[in-house]
C-alpha cells in the first residue's frame, strides 16, 4: 500500500531517495503506515533517529510507535482482517497497533478487530492485549470461557472482579467483562457474580530475584581451551576467535569446543584473542616449587612481538612450548602469556565435607 519505494543499494540513489522519503515525511504525505513505513527504511539505511526528527518533526518515541505500529498493521492485513478494519486503522490508531505488537499475527488480527468493535483507547488495547496473551498460556481453557478474544478480556475481568469486596471496582469489572463477553456461556459465568460476593483473595506473585553485577570480576569471561599439553601448533591456530555479546560477554559457537570461565581481572579483560592451554606447572619454565599441579595458561594469540618482560608460546619441532627470550627471537611467536591460573586451594578434601569443623 506505500507509496514509498525501498530505497536503492546504489549510494548516490540511496542518497537522492532517502532525501525524497525525508521531503515526504516532513510534509507528511501519505498515512501513518507509509510514515512508519519510510521512517524503518531510513533507519536501516544509516539514519539515526535524532536526524529524523530534526529533518521532518518526528520525534524519536512516535518514530518507534509508527514503526512498530506499520509493523502491526501489515500483519494484521496478511492476517486476513476485516476490509473495515484495515480501513479504519489505516488512517488512525498507530498507537493502538502499537500495544498489540506482543501478539502473534492472528491474535494481532483478532485483537485488532475487537478494538475496533469497541472502539478502546490506547490505555485500554494495553489491557486487551495482556489479557490476551495470558489466556493463550492456559493448556485448557478455563470452564465457560471460549477461545475468543472477547472472552480472554472478558475472563480477566472476572478473575479481578473475585478477588475485590469493593462493590464499586467489583461493579466495573463486571460490567467489562459483560460488554467484551463473545459467548453466552462466558456471560453467565460474569453474571453471575452479580448474586456470588465470594471474595478470592489474590495471591501475591513471588518477587523476581534480580541482582545487578557490580564489578567486572563478577562477570566472568569465557575463553576457548585448546586442550592439554602435549599439543600441536596447529591445535592453538584451530582454535576460532571468539566475539563476545555485551552487555553481559555471551559468545556464540558451533561444533566442539571447551571452554573456561575465568574471573574479569584486568588482565584478562585485556586480551584481544585469549586461548587456554591445559599443562601441568612443571612444564613452565624457571619453575622451583617440588609439587607439581595442573595449571591454566592464558596466552593472547594477538600479542605476536617481542618484549623482554614476557613469557611466550612458542612452536617446538611441531609441539606448543613456552619460553622466555632476553632478546628477540629468530623463531616465530604464537601468543604471549598473559596470566597462569592455580587451581582453587582446599586445604582439606575431608574437612570440607563436616561443615561443623570448617566453623570451629
Amino acid at each position: 500500500m506505500t507509496e514509498f519505494p525501498p530505497l536503492p543499494e546504489n549510494y548516490d540513489n540511496a542518497g537522492d531517495a532517502a532525501q525524497e522519503l525525508l521531503r515526504k515525511l516532513r510534509q507528511k504525505q501519505g498515512n501513518w503506515v507509509e510514515w512508519g513505513m519510510a521512517i524503518a527504511q531510513l533507519q536501516k539505511a544509516g539514519h539515526n533517529p535524532q536526524e529524523i526528527f530534526e529533518a521532518t518533526g518526528f520525534e524519536p518515541i512516535q518514530q518507534n510507535q509508527v514503526i512498530v505500529g506499520a509493523q502491526v498493521y501489515n500483519s494484521i492485513e496478511q492476517a486476513g482482517a476485516s476490509p473495515a478494519v484495515l480501513t479504519h486503522y489505516g488512517t488512525r490508531g498507530s498507537d493502538i497497533l502499537y500495544e498489540l505488537r506482543l501478539l502473534t499475527n492472528s491474535e494481532r488480527a483478532a485483537a485488532a478487530e475487537l478494538t475496533f468493535q469497541h472502539q478502546v483507547d490506547a490505555d485500554e488495547a494495553k489491557e486487551v492485549a495482556k489479557a490476551i496473551k495470558d489466556f493463550s498460556r492456559f493448556p485448557t481453557l478455563p470452564d465457560g470461557f471460549s477461545n475468543h478474544p472477547g472472552d480472554a478480556v472478558a475472563y480477566q475481568c472476572w478473575k479481578l472482579a473475585r478477588q475485590y469486596s469493593d462493590l464499586q471496582e467489583r461493579s466495573r469489572l463486571i460490567a467489562k467483562g459483560l460488554r467484551f463477553a463473545y459467548s453466552p456461556t462466558a456471560r453467565k459465568q460474569i453474571e453471575q457474580l452479580l448474586t456470588d460476593f465470594t471474595v478470592v483473595p489474590k495471591r501475591p506473585a513471588p518477587i523476581i530475584p534480580f541482582f545487578r553485577l557490580e564489578s567486572e570480576e563478577e562477570l566472568p569471561r569465557l575463553v576457548p581451551v585448546a586442550g592439554e599439553l602435549p599439543l600441536k601448533t596447529q591445535d592453538l591456530q584451530a582454535v576460532p576467535v571468539v566475539e563476545q555479546i555485551e552487555p553481559f560477554r555471551m559468545v556464540k559457537f558451533a561444533g566442539e569446543q571447551a571452554w573456561v570461565p575465568l574471573p574479569g581481572w584486568q588482565v584478562v579483560l585485556g586480551a584481544s584473542d585469549p586461548v587456554v592451554i591445559l599443562c601441568k606447572s612443571d612444564r613452565l619454565p624457571n619453575q622451583t616449587q617440588p609439587k607439581s599441579e595442573t595449571v591454566l595458561v592464558v596466552c593472547d594469540r594477538a600479542v605476536q612481538e617481542w618484549d623482554d618482560g614476557s613469557y611466550f608460546v612458542v612452536d617446538n619441532a611441531g609441539e606448543l612450548d613456552f619460553q622466555w627470550f632476553e632478546t628477540a627471537p629468530s623463531i616465530p611467536l604464537l601468543g604471549r602469556i598473559v596470566v597462569v591460573v592455580r587451581p582453587k586451594k582446599i586445604l582439606d578434601e575431608e574437612i570440607t565435607k563436616d561443615s561443623w569443623q570448617i566453623d570451629e
